[in-house]
């Protein structure tokens, strides 16, 4: 397998090789006397090491750089060709895949690719077939494939390969399934922790402490504390969605009751939707609800864009909901950033202005005033990108 020193712990000269990467993943480019003070390890040493790394296609001398007194070192950064990395991020009726190089930049992005996921062994046998045959779509080698990372909703522990949504089987992990199937080293992780890995890496690494709000169907939270994204003990870290938030009498999916999910969330708005069509109410969507043609919480999305207002009060209602939790998360956590992603993004302003007004309310001032709440800039790619991202991080040992 190419790479395989990646996926073996055992061996000193193993552990400085991955080192060496990590550094160059990342800080950027560096020269041997750099990377000698920065691993604690002899100029000889690491000379050979980078030797053997070039000779492998990991590393490239990029030349020498520097200032025109004294002799200039030589550079040494990551070979983008070094092999491919996929990202799938699998929801319950769709899936995004992307494709990057060894540098972590996107080659080939395939998104909404028809998938219905259950928790049954064949799915996962239908992820890795559709994971090989998009690759190869690419025209890319796929003995250059180092690996591959797959998000699912809800609640995932990475460490043990078992989501609990998905599985269906407490003996097998389903990452293993994958790997077997695939032929190479497969990483699970939740969605809003892929997407939250994703933004930071690519778009938000100069922040220490960093909140990435998931809202889609469901509700979602990633956390960066201190430039490390945080999991918890279990892996179940970040589950927003089930704080027992709501005054109401309305049972979650998960079988309580009062979960912040049940008023701030894409299944929230489609039953918010649902409840004023039922009263009369006026909508864009009026003609197909009496029709009794089934509504989709895309239709619902598109409506926004006509100015749908009975959908347009609703998702502002929604984020007025969002907002006045997302300042108890400022008042907790002082992040630098909270940033709000999901497939309720498409929102707007219609969505992010309650949410600030809300947070300027109930946050404290002097919190609070330190926190931007911005849009992901990765979009739908945030998901199947962190995937790639944590995939390459894992086998580095970042992670």
């Amino acid at each position: 397998m190419r790479g395989s020193f990646l996926t073996r712990n055992g061996g000193k000269n193993i552990a400085l090789k991955k080192k060496i990467l990590s550094l160059c993943v990342e800080n950027g480019n560096y020269s041997i006397a750099q990377l000698s003070a920065n691993t604690g390890t002899s100029v000889p040493t690491v000379t050979k090491l980078v030797g053997e790394l070039i000779q492998d296609g990991f590393l490239e001398d990029l030349g020498k750089q520097g200032t025109s007194g004294g002799r200039r070192p030589s550079i040494y950064g990551l070979n983008p060709m070094a092999g491919y990395f996929i990202g799938l991020d699998v929801g319950p009726h769709y899936a995004h895949m992307i494709v990057t190089d060894f540098k972590g930049e996107e080659i080939a992005y395939y998104p909404d690719i028809p998938f219905t996921m259950a928790a049954k062994e064949e799915n996962y046998h239908r992820i890795a077939e559709s994971i090989r045959r998009l690759f190869l779509q690419s025209n890319l080698e796929w003995g250059k494939v180092l690996g591959c990372g797959v998000s699912f909703t809800g609640r995932v522990n990475p460490s043990r390969g078992y989501s609990n949504s998905y599985s269906f089987d407490d003996d097998t992990p389903v990452d293993k399934i994958l790997s077997d199937d695939l032929g190479v080293p497969v990483f699970i992780e939740n969605d809003s922790r892929a997407m939250t890995y994703g933004e930071y890496v690519v778009s938000r690494k100069d922040e220490r402490n960093m909140l990435f709000i998931n809202i889609s169907w469901g509700l979602g939270m990633g956390l960066v504390l201190d430039k490390k994204l945080y999991y918890g003990k279990s892996g179940y870290s970040g589950e927003v969605g089930h704080f027992p938030y709501m005054d109401n009498d309305i049972i979650c999916r998960c079988g309580k009751v009062g979960c912040l999910e049940t008023g701030a969330s894409g299944s929230a708005l489609y039953r918010m939707v649902g409840e004023r069509l039922k009263e009369g109410r006026s909508s864009s969507l009026s003609k197909k609800y009496k029709s009794g043609e089934s509504i989709t919480l895309n239709d619902i999305l598109d409506a926004i864009h006509e100015e749908d207002v009975l959908v347009i009060e609703v998702v502002e209602e929604i984020g007025a909901t969002l907002g006045r939790a997302v300042a108890g998360l400022i008042n907790i956590f002082n992040p630098e950033e909270v940033v709000i992603g999901g497939r309720l993004a498409i929102g707007g302003d219609y969505l992010m202005l309650p949410i600030q007004s809300a947070v300027r309310r109930f946050a404290q001032n002097f919190v609070a005033k330190d926190s931007a709440i911005v849009f992901s800039k990765l979009g739908p790619k945030a998901g199947p990108l962190g995937d790639c991202l944590i995939c390459r991080s894992k086998l580095l040992g970042i992670l």
